[in-house]
C-alpha cells in the first residue's frame, strides 16, 4: 500500500473516530421496568443521568421488588446503549474502504 493511500486511510479512521465520539456523547436512552414504576435514563458512556421511582412502590415497602425493577431498567438501558452504538459503528464501518475485510468484533 502506498504511503499516500495509507495516510488517507488513517485520516478516514480519525474522522470515523471523531464521528463515533460525537455520537457516543449524544446518545441518551430511556428504559423502564414494572410498567413504568421505575424509569432510568442513561448516556452513551453508560452513566445514569436520571432515575424516577413511582412513589406508589414505597407503599408496599417491598425493597426486593424495587431492587429488581431498578436492576431490570438499568440493564435494559445498557442494552439499548450497546445496540445504538453497534448500529452506528456498522454505519461508520461501511463507509471505510477495506474495513469489511478486517475481523473486528462488533463490526
Amino acid at each position: 500500500m502506498e504511503v499516500k493511500a495509507l495516510q488517507q486511510l488513517l485520516s478516514q479512521f480519525r474522522q470515523a473516530q471523531e464521528t463515533l465520539q460525537k455520537h457516543v456523547d449524544s446518545v441518551n436512552v430511556e428504559a423502564s421496568a414494572g410498567g413504568g414504576m421505575v424509569v432510568v435514563k442513561m448516556n452513551g458512556q453508560k452513566q445514569l443521568t436520571d432515575l424516577r421511582i413511582d412513589p406508589e412502590i414505597f407503599a408496599g415497602k417491598d425493597a426486593e421488588l424495587l431492587q429488581d425493577l431498578i436492576r431490570a431498567a438499568v440493564n435494559d438501558a445498557c442494552r439499548r446503549v450497546d445496540d445504538d452504538l453497534a448500529s452506528q459503528m456498522k454505519g461508520l464501518a461501511g463507509g471505510l474502504p477495506g474495513i469489511s475485510g478486517l475481523k473486528i468484533p462488533g463490526l
